[in-house]
């Protein structure tokens, strides 16, 4: 008997893993164990998942006589090993207490046999069963008794090599199913033996077993149902189908029915077979391919992915697999492919969720199932023409995808390691007590046993984390949208074979199809991972090319964005996986030349097309809190500058693309003029820095300075082409003669560096400025005192400088000074008495010049946006001399902006709401014309006019939201408003 005081106290024993301290210490007394020193067995147990249950199962086997003292001195190596194995499956002690001589399977790791071997051995076994007439119970006993003593065998390999870590037991998984099903297929090759020799009438009938699901994948668990399909062969169908079919049911007999004293060993399911459970359960090769061809849906050659022959006639069972490949990797072109998939992703997450979806480690959101759907499908859809994803096992499978470019490599290593652990997590659960089971348990002592196994602090929280990161990469890759667009594509069309691409680039619009094979070959030749990814994407791009209004010019901006681009890490990886990017893109390269560069210019707002969020106007106080960390980050001239630009330039190509992808917003001239005003900001900021700098000034420079902005942009209507019309005023602090003449030199010092700063050569675009809007024009002051402005205005101001001040808006620098210019300017503009005879007698004397003087030589005047009848010019004028008239009667017309105006002029009765519209329909028309055709050309010269007839009206008119053809339709419309314009506009200002 073992020494009661070398036993460990029951507080020792707790710390060294035991839960039930009283027991083990009546256990550790037993005489069984009295060759063995306690603290060395304690240690022993103490590295199990479960040492009660370890420690319970070599009393068990003591007392049926084996010598653990000699075991434990004699081969220290297979004692770790039961002792290891007793203490992570209650299964597995059980074996060993029936079995004792199953301790000789625990053997070193031997779980990566060939194949030929691992079968031989069993077919060895089976011979003496197989002689007259066969022996049912005595080769289905050996068979299930060789099963159970291999698969403790793959046990202690599978728990040996996943001692160290989680990691280990993850990398083990793979290698631990690929066994178990060599196994399995062995054992169903010996059934199958036994089945022909109990069914004599089959003899010579070729017949074969092909495994479907995770036996045909090689990566089957410790329990589980085993899928197959038996296929026959011979002249007359009907009677090698009737002599086989007793072999099937036989062989379903030997492997899981009521046969002997040993227990069935798993469940043999053949309802993957045509017509699932209503169809024959053994068909000829022909049967099978006909139905295939013929009847089968989408989901059977999803199951067909993993066949693989296992048993039987081996040329049957290739010619099978030969047979239903080429179906299964054309299945993908059946109308509704991916959707019918995905649908079924979905009615399945449905019902578990109806049946504790919350514990599901195989079917519930962010299990087993998620993955294997993803890579299946991602096989199913480019697999047709890319064979090196014609793998039945999805690890493989996955790595496969990884290597071609279909997954990222971080999504691809990410959903590796996800996999291993859900599997690994799966078989430890299982071969506890060796049941068939998908579920999590719940119990804390259930709980602390797996984390054990798998090496984890937590396993409850380890799966946790692992079942949110499968279900957020399923949804972004099972979902893509890409795949129910490249399912659609025929072979020929996604393989960009250079006849058939270019037979189809011709009929879907294409102008030059050579020379779009050209930009296609360039994008796609080559090894690299970008090439791959380019040859995935292309297919589908081609056609969302044509979709724009110039596919051509749309591939050709794609190369040169792609090249653009180079290496970065994210870019084609976000047109593979979004949901909208590469569309949007597609859309924008094909439409707009002002798009693409600004792209080319600003690659990183290629992710913006991927979230709305983004390409959202931003909001002006944030921009203006952007701008002063810019300002603080850099010292330098030239950064700053370049900084202030930046801002401008990003902000327009927002802009730009929202207004492709949603046919030019008239309200996106507020943004425009947003970054404008930005900009000067920026620029009167870095200004005024630098010349109190140069002038040796303190923080107090001893004047005033503001920028007021002027035309459209003290309109907040700003374009892609406009300038920054502005006015420069300032004020002395002091009040003496040299404090007067130092503020000008320092205000006209500012103005002057504030322009040099928008103008001035750069990386970033320039900003002009046009000062012309001042009193006197080209002949006055650019800078002025606030004092002098007053003065102007009240003693020597033209009508068309109050005009212009309508849309004067203060923009930048001192807030006290803009405030006082703003209330100074209202009483010119807004005038009480409004306008006398003189007044308007000038004004329209002034818009008689503007419409014969500066319309352009040789220029149709229906076709000029800015100054044609109708047009921009024209409204504004009625706009403002309706406000010049009544701005100050009514405050409703106090605004600097065209559309307000108007606004306000119906709301207070001075114009009809049928007049009021017509005036609004024909601004934001031609303006949204304007921003339209700067967008396509990207020249600002040619921003102003209609374009003629052709290809530039056609796309200008798709951008407006026009449908293809239908550009006379658009410039019909633009000539009726502008019609309709003219009219109201003649009313207003000449009756």
């Amino acid at each position: 008997m073992m020494d009661e005081q070398a036993i460990p106290a029951a507080g020792e024993l707790a710390r060294r893993g035991f839960l039930d301290t009283r027991r083990a210490v009546r256990f550790l007394g037993s005489p069984v164990f009295a060759s063995l020193d306690p603290g060395e067995l304690v240690a022993s147990l103490s590295t199990t998942a479960e040492p009660d249950v370890a420690l319970l199962a070599l009393l068990r086997l003591g007392e049926e006589g084996v010598d653990l003292g000699a075991l434990r001195h004699e081969d220290p190596e297979r004692w770790r090993r039961l002792t290891r194995v007793t203490g992570a499956s209650r299964w597995a002690g059980d074996q060993l207490v029936s079995r004792p001589d199953l301790i000789g399977a625990l053997r070193e790791p031997a779980i990566d046999e060939p194949y030929w071997l691992v079968y031989e051995r069993v077919a060895a076994l089976m011979e003496p069963f197989l002689h007259d007439g066969g022996d049912l119970e005595g080769g289905t006993e050996a068979l299930r008794r060789n099963y159970r003593r291999e698969l403790l065998g793959i046990l202690s390999a599978d728990l040996e090599l996943s001692e160290p870590s989680t990691v280990a037991a993850r990398e083990a998984m793979p290698r631990v199913a690929a066994a178990i099903s060599r196994l399995v297929g062995a054992s169903l090759d010996g059934a199958l033996r036994l089945a022909q020799a109990l069914n004599p009438a089959a003899h010579g009938i070729p017949f074969a077993v092909v495994a479907m699901g995770k036996t045909g994948g090689e990566e089957l668990n410790y329990i589980s149902d085993v899928d197959v399909v038996y296929v026959c062969e011979g002249p007359d169908e009907a009677a090698v189908v009737a002599a086989t079919i007793p072999v099937a049911t036989t062989i379903l007999h030997i492997v899981s029915g009521a046969v002997g004293s040993e227990p069935p060993l798993w469940p043999l399911d053949a309802n993957l077979r045509p017509e699932g459970k209503d169809g024959p359960l053994v068909r000829t090769l022909g049967s099978h391919l006909t139905y295939y061809k013929r009847w089968a849906k989408g989901w059977e050659f999803q199951a067909l992915l993993k066949s693989r022959p296992v048993a039987g006639d081996s040329p049957l069972g290739d010619r099978y697999v030969a047979g239903t490949q080429p179906l299964v990797w054309r299945a993908v072109e059946r109308e509704n492919f991916v959707e019918d998939a995905q649908a079924m992703r979905r009615r399945v997450e449905d019902h578990v969720r109806a049946n504790g979806v919350d514990r599901q480690l195989k079917l519930g959101r962010g299990g087993l199932r998620d993955v294997e759907f993803t890579v299946q499908l991602l096989q199913l859809v480019h697999g047709r023409t890319d064979e090196s994803l014609r793998s039945r096992t999805t690890l493989t499978a996955l790595d496969a995808l990884a290597a071609a470019g279909y997954v990222g490599r971080d999504h691809a290593s990410e959903l590796t390691e996800c996999y291993e652990f859900l599997r690994a997590l799966e078989h430890r659960i299982q071969f506890d007590r060796m049941r068939r089971s998908h579920v999590v348990p719940r119990r804390t002592e259930e709980l602390r046993r797996l984390s054990r196994l798998l090496g984890v602090a937590d396993v409850e929280k380890e799966w946790t984390a692992t079942r949110r990161r499968v279900r957020a990469l399923h949804e972004a890759i099972f979902y893509r949208p890409i795949l129910p667009l490249t399912a659609r594509l025929s072979a020929g069309e996604t393989s960009l074979e250079p006849e058939a691409a270019t037979a189809r680039l011709k009929a879907i619009g294409y102008r030059d199809p050579a020379g779009a094979m050209r930009h296609i070959s360039a994008l796609t030749e080559g090894i690299t991972r970008r090439a791959a990814i380019q040859r995935q994407l292309l297919p589908v791009m081609l056609g969302w090319f044509a979709a724009g209004p110039d596919p051509d010019a749309g591939l050709l901006e794609f190369r040169k964005l792609s090249e653009t681009m180079g290496r970065t890490h994210w870019y084609l990886k976000l047109l593979r996986d979004s949901g909208a990017a590469a569309e949007r893109l597609a859309l924008i390269l094909a439409s707009s030349s002002y798009c693409a560069e600004a792209l080319r210019r600003l690659p990183e707002s290629v992710q913006w097309l991927a979230q709305d969020e983004q390409l959202k106007a931003q909001d002006p106080d944030a921009l203006r809190a952007e701008l002063a960390a810019v300002l603080s980050r850099h010292e330098s001239h030239e950064e700053r500058v370049t900084a202030v630009r930046y801002l401008r330039r990003r902000e327009l190509t927002r802009a730009s693309l929202s207004d492709v992808l949603r046919h030019v917003e008239p309200e996106r001239c507020v943004a425009m003029t947003d970054a404008a005003d930005i900009a000067v900001a920026g620029a009167l900021a870095i200004a005024e820095q630098e010349v109190r700098a140069r002038r040796g000034l303190g923080v107090d420079p001893g004047a005033r300075f503001a920028a007021i902005a002027m035309g459209r942009m003290g309109g907040r209507e700003m374009n892609y082409s406009s300038d920054a019309d502005l006015m420069f005023v300032y004020e002395a602090v002091g009040s003496g003669e040299r404090d007067r003449q130092e503020a000008l030199e320092y205000a006209t010092e500012i103005a002057g560096t504030l322009r040099e700063i928008l103008t001035e050569a750069n990386p970033e675009p320039p900003l002009p400025v046009d000062v012309d809007l001042r009193p006197e024009g080209r002949n006055g002051p650019v800078v002025r005192s606030l004092g002098s402005y007053g003065e102007y205005y009240a003693r020597w101001s033209e009508p068309w400088e109050w005009q212009a001040l309508l849309r004067a808006r203060p923009v930048a620098g001192d807030a006290e000074l803009m405030g006082r210019f703003a209330e100074m300017i209202d009483a010119v503009r807004y005038r009480p008495d409004g306008l006398d005879a003189a007044a308007l007698t000038r004004l329209r004397r002034i818009k008689a010049r503007v419409e014969s003087e500066r319309m352009p030589r040789g220029v149709a005047p229906h076709r000029h946006l800015k100054l044609g009848r109708g047009a921009l010019t024209d409204v504004e004028f009625a706009a403002q001399f309706l406000q010049l008239r009544h701005a100050g009667e009514f405050p409703q017309l106090r605004t600097t902006s065209t559309v307000e105006a108007i606004s306000g002029a119906r709301a207070v009765g001075l114009v009809s709401a049928e007049d009021a519209e017509d005036l609004l329909r024909a601004w934001r028309l031609a303006s949204r014309i304007r921003d339209a055709i700067m967008l396509v050309t990207n020249r600002a010269a040619r921003s102003d006019l209609v374009p003629k007839p052709g290809r530039e009206l056609s796309v200008v008119s798709r951008i407006l939201g026009y449908a293809p053809g239908t550009s006379l339709e658009f410039e019909e419309d633009w000539l009726r408003a502008a019609r309709r314009a003219r009219r109201v506009v003649e009313r207003v200002f000449y009756e």
